[in-house]
């Protein structure tokens, strides 16, 4: 009989620590949420002024990084709930009617045109010992299995992680002058974004309206 394996032996993640990822092999990750810009509203001059100063934040990086997207499909169920409340809520028949006509609406246009909403990170990394392999949060799924020894001095947390802060501030300080606003993923919202990585179907469960 075939011995199934648990799923967390499958995923190098072995904690997370004050928004810190820990992996197994004892490096660390850490992740920015950006926002985006809308590139193709802007003149030329300020597209090629854009690009010139990405082009200069990533020349002036001496450590690897990565850049993450992800794509899902748009979830309107708190937006439908509140609708139902504010329908709940009103006294006049003409003002009730009009809300049920837009969640409809709102429900058959989201159905139809299948909207999508995307999220951008960076992810950060340090690792205390030279090893070889990406050194992006995600690419520690494709490295299953390999263990790295460390040297005992080099497992201290608050160490590693002040190493770890000095790249997310050069990063946090490159983008800020491109124009993109940024903000660090705490442990609850970078547990939840590998939840729902790891979760996608997730997302079809119903949600409970007295959150």
């Amino acid at each position: 009989m075939v011995k199934s394996k648990a799923t967390q032996e499958f995923v190098e993640i072995k904690e997370i620590r004050d928004g810190v990822i820990v992996l197994k092999d004892g490096s660390l990750r850490s992740i920015l949420m950006t926002s985006s810009l809308n590139f193709a509203l802007k003149s030329g001059d300020e597209q090629m002024a854009t690009l010139f100063q990405f082009q200069n934040f990533l020349n002036s990086l001496d450590f690897s990084v990565q850049i993450f997207i992800q794509s899902r499909e748009l979830d309107i169920r708190p937006y439908v709930a509140l609708l139902e409340e504010r329908h709940k809520a009103q006294v006049t028949e003409l003002m009730r009617i009009q809300i049920r006509e837009y969640i409809e609406f709102v429900k058959n246009f989201t159905e139809n045109a299948n909207i999508m909403s995307k999220s951008f990170f960076v992810i950060a990394s340090y690792s205390p010992s030279v090893f070889s392999g990406g050194d992006g949060v995600l690419s520690v799924i494709a490295r299953r299995g390999k263990s790295v020894k460390l040297n005992e001095r080099s497992k201290n947390f608050e160490e590693n992680r002040t190493q770890l802060e000095q790249r997310m501030s050069v990063l946090e300080q490159g983008l800020l002058r491109t124009g993109i606003r940024v903000a660090r993923l705490g442990t609850e919202e970078a547990i939840e974004l590998l939840y729902k990585m790891f979760n996608p179907g997730e997302l079809e469960k119903p949600i409970s309206l007295n959150n």
